[in-house]
């Protein structure tokens, strides 16, 4: 493949931030929570200046809180899509906001790295799109458990996130 097609273009990426709450933020052990935060909120600020469109999920109404403060205000227009299954993909409202953008190229981030970041990247790979995790926007229970959810998806047919073997 050329590098052309390697690199991500603004104009085929969609993002999906997932369950940027402090309650799932306290069990968040991988890297200090902090600089979890100023990652996803670095990458949500690039998302703003280069017009890629952003879904984010929440659970608040059924445990961990609303959306992160910084997040809140680096993401104005953006409201976070209220669900309650544990795989974001498996919820309509959180899937079709993604599907929606005609967008294969798929940026995702989030707490908790082992279950609501990887099960819908498992299952947006499985639905054909190329799923790039930012691994350093991403909090996990350990800095073990992080680091195998990352390597789980690195395994599923592709060399790197999202490149096609």
């Amino acid at each position: 493949m050329s590098a052309a097609n390697v690199l991500l273009k603004p104009e085929e990426c969609a993002m999906l931030l997932v369950d940027f709450q402090a309650g799932l933020g306290f069990g968040v052990e991988s890297i200090p929570r902090q600089l979890v935060v100023n990652n996803a909120v670095g990458l949500a600020r690039t998302a703003v200046a280069f017009k890629v469109p952003v879904a984010s999920t929440s659970a608040s109404r059924v445990y961990s809180g609303p959306l992160l403060p910084a997040l809140q205000e680096a993401l104005p227009a953006v409201k976070p899509i209220e669900r309650r299954s544990m795989n974001v993909w498996e919820d309509d409202t959180a899937r079709n906001a993604v599907v929606a953008t005609n967008r294969r190229r798929l940026i995702i981030a989030g707490f908790l790295t082992e279950a609501c970041v990887s099960f819908p990247a498992l299952s947006a790979l499985k639905d054909g799109f190329e799923v790039f995790v930012v691994g350093d926007a991403c909090g996990g229970l350990t800095p073990q458990s992080h680091e195998l959810a990352l390597r789980r998806l690195d395994k599923l047919d592709t060399d790197s996130f999202g490149i096609p073997a």
